[in-house]
């Protein structure tokens, strides 16, 4: 495998896991909503990845069907999560219903903290990969003198 297509594969995940990461700060943003502009309450989105064959030209695409796929990633979709709403009891809250509930967004913070590292930890798994690439064709240029 060439140092570009290390590159290409390093590109797509750091794209991806920036994607994730607008996706946890739109829940973090979102952790108090209780109506929103279809009058629920706000629901936590996560981001589904799935594997892409990294081809840029017609001789790659061709190279791949005669040898092993090379696989990148990226957001195939963000969907929401459907799991329980909290319920508490505030009867003098705006959004209340009439036995004085109010239903919170299903966004746990201390998750989203947690997915946020894991997301910044992948972004720079990512990004030194590529500098380790970067560097590996330096070097190589060095021989080269």
């Amino acid at each position: 495998m060439d140092l570009i297509k290390c590159m290409d594969i390093a590109a797509s995940g750091m794209t991806s896991q920036r994607t994730r990461l607008n996706v946890i700060s739109m829940n973090l943003a979102n952790a108090n909503t209780t109506k929103t502009e279809d009058g629920t309450p706000y629901r936590r989105k996560t981001a589904i990845f799935r594997t892409v064959p990294i081809d840029n030209t017609f001789e790659e695409r061709l190279q791949n069907t005669l040898d092993k796929k090379i696989y990148g990633v990226e957001v195939k979709k963000i969907v929401p999560v459907n799991s329980e709403l909290k319920k508490m009891y505030d009867p003098t809250h705006p959004d209340a219903d009439k036995q004085g509930y109010v239903y919170l967004p299903n966004v746990n913070l201390v998750e989203e903290m947690v997915n946020m590292l894991d997301a910044n930890r992948a972004y720079e798994a990512n990004a030194s990969a590529i500098r380790a690439a970067k560097d590996m064709a330096t070097k190589a240029l060095d021989i080269g003198r």
